[in-house]
């Protein structure tokens, strides 16, 4: 038997292994999963029904095209079809974002800390990763991304909500860098939590796409619509981005599952506001339970929200995995705790309140 093993890419070596929340575990003393900002809510109504009725065509291919989504979301985005393109999830379609634009002696920019995909699908397209340090109250600094523009840059991630931090860019200064980069460059506009915002200065990344060629904004359904399971994405860009990632996508990624689910979910509107609105209640009874115990918490329009605890960031997850939930935490920066049932939220707050004293 040969000794020799078979040759990988070196861009693979050192790529950091993406690293999902972990779960409550299974008979064990954690009760609650606040690591994944997934939705805590049931599919809406009218989804199971579909999911059910769609299950009995396992045996068939999905629909490549995603035919009926796609039809689905060029009425509600008011926005050609030639315009959209779908993939496994926001990250899914990321990954061909990157595919499409960047290679070996290209440049992804992002801010950092970010979204932790963003370095692993740079990597393994063989770009290089630039990232721009967050400024100190945990903002995009857009002006030292623009900075950070060279020959070689290809594409800029800007994540908005940023996750892990839920902080925001507002709209004249958003407008503002996108006036300053350079037309061949596209700027991906990652709005996965988009209808957490209540800030009207936030704008909608649609709104700026219209009339700026190099702007691609990225929705899921994975966050409010409480579909993280079925993995279903989308991208609004202008026809020639939209068309280099129908030519990336994984042929057959996403699931006819997915596809209807995604279409009813899209049908219940009215009651996916209601249940974004109680969890934007939820989110602000957090934020002000933790600032009146003392912690600086910026100020979030995401889904969950973030501590920085620096060397104490492992301590504090322990702790809060004791008392039963599980939060995911960032060694030697903070943690990102996801706002999620009331109850869940309860024992996050208590736990902060009596590690907070112990600081």
């Amino acid at each position: 038997m040969s000794e020799t093993s078979p040759k990988l890419r070196a861009e693979l070596e050192g790529i950091p292994t993406y690293k999902p929340g972990r779960p409550a575990a299974a008979g064990g003393p954690v009760a609650y999963k606040l690591s994944s900002n997934e939705n805590p809510y049931p599919p809406l109504p009218g989804v199971m029904e579909t999911v059910t009725a769609a299950v009995s065509s396992f045996n068939r291919y999905p629909d490549m095209a995603c035919t009926g989504l796609m039809n689905e979301l060029s009425e509600r985005f008011g926005v050609p079809l030639a315009h959209l393109a779908t993939g496994t999830g926001s990250v899914g379609v990321a990954q061909q974002l990157v595919q499409a634009t960047s290679g070996p002696g290209d440049e992804v920019v992002y801010a950092w800390r970010s979204f932790e995909a963003y370095p692993i699908i740079t990597r393994i397209s063989g770009a290089t990763a630039v990232q721009v340090p967050l400024t100190e109250g945990d903002v995009h600094d857009l002006d030292a991304m623009v900075d950070a523009i060279t020959d070689r840059t290809r594409l800029i991630f800007v994540c908005n909500p940023n996750n892990p931090t839920g902080t925001v860019v507002r709209r004249a200064e958003l407008e503002r860098f996108l006036d300053r980069v350079p037309g061949d460059v596209l700027v991906v506009l990652d709005e996965a939590y988009r209808e957490f915002i209540r800030d009207a200065e936030v704008p909608d990344g649609v709104t700026l796409y219209r009339d700026r060629p190099n702007v691609c904004v990225l929705r899921t359904f994975s966050k409010a619509y409480g579909l993280a399971g079925l993995r279903v994405g989308f991208a609004i860009a202008h026809e020639p981005v939209a068309a280099a990632l129908r030519k990336t996508a994984v042929p057959f990624g996403v699931s006819q599952l997915a596809q209807e689910a995604a279409i009813a979910s899209l049908r219940a509107e009215d009651e996916l506001l209601g249940r974004v609105g109680s969890l934007v209640c939820e989110r602000n009874r957090v934020v002000d339970g933790l600032r009146a115990q003392g912690w600086t918490v910026p100020e979030t329009q995401a889904n969950f929200v973030w501590l920085r605890l620096g060397e104490r960031t492992v301590d504090f997850a322990a702790a809060c995995e004791q008392a039963g939930v599980v939060i995911r935490p960032f060694p030697g920066e903070g943690v990102r705790v996801t706002v999620g049932e009331c109850e869940a939220n309860d024992i996050f707050l208590k736990t902060a309140e009596g590690f907070r004293k112990e600081l």
